[in-house]
């Protein structure tokens, strides 16, 4: 498992088993909604890894997950602990996937991995280079309106990511919280967190669909 704690379980039997997805968690740590989450994809026949890339720590909210970020040493080190999780399955073509924080930094992976299959966006987005270039699909799952979103930064991410070549699909959810798939925070919004978990198991069986 090295320093960084991934975990992979077996994939289901049966010829849904196509996708391998490194999941990564957000600024709360990896709390046992990324263990469901992971669980829920596992069940619709995926390999699935859970990078935990803060080595054992969970937090009780985003400031304090987000200090800790950077008493380990800041965004770079992050990239650098999730690269080195993502690093022994990348050769089989992932698709990335990440929850808030977790969704920057799997962006961050899935443009600079010529081999990505695709990218899973729950709750959080990253910048992109002006000349970045992929023709991945890119799936975002987001709260309407989200603090940590603003509509201005969606839509100027959103032309850039089109600009890079990516096709992209966006779910927006009125009224919900920004994390609101995880079902022990105040976020919490049941109905949404279904519709959003149907939206991403059709895209990861399109994806699966496109393989060959």
């Amino acid at each position: 498992m090295g320093d960084h704690g991934w975990v992979a379980d077996s994939p289901a039997e049966g010829p849904g088993t196509v996708a391998q997805i490194v999941l990564f968690h957000s600024a709360y740590g990896l709390r046992p909604a990324v263990h469901a989450a992971a669980d829920r994809l596992r069940a619709a026949g995926h390999t699935v890894h859970t990078p935990d890339l803060f080595e054992g720590r969970t937090f009780d909210s985003i400031e304090d997950g987000q200090a800790y970020q950077e008493e380990a040493g800041g965004s770079e080190e992050m990239l650098r602990r999730a690269v080195t999780a993502a690093a022994p399955h990348s050769e089989t073509g992932l698709v990335y996937a990440g929850f808030s924080l977790g969704g920057a930094i799997a962006q961050n992976l899935a443009l600079a991995d010529e081999k990505a299959r695709g990218l899973l966006l729950l709750h959080g987005t990253s910048d992109l280079r002006e000349d970045a270039a992929t023709e991945i699909p890119v799936q975002l799952h987001i709260a309407e309106p989200d603090p940590f979103e603003p509509e201005d930064w969606l839509n100027a991410w959103y032309l850039r990511m089109r600009r890079a070549g990516a096709e992209v699909e966006v779910h927006r959810y009125r009224g919900a919280g920004h994390l609101f798939t995880d079902p022990e925070l105040p976020d919490h919004d049941a109905q949404a967190a279904e519709r959003a978990w149907a939206a991403s198991l059709d895209f990861l069986a399109e994806l699966d669909g496109q393989e060959g």
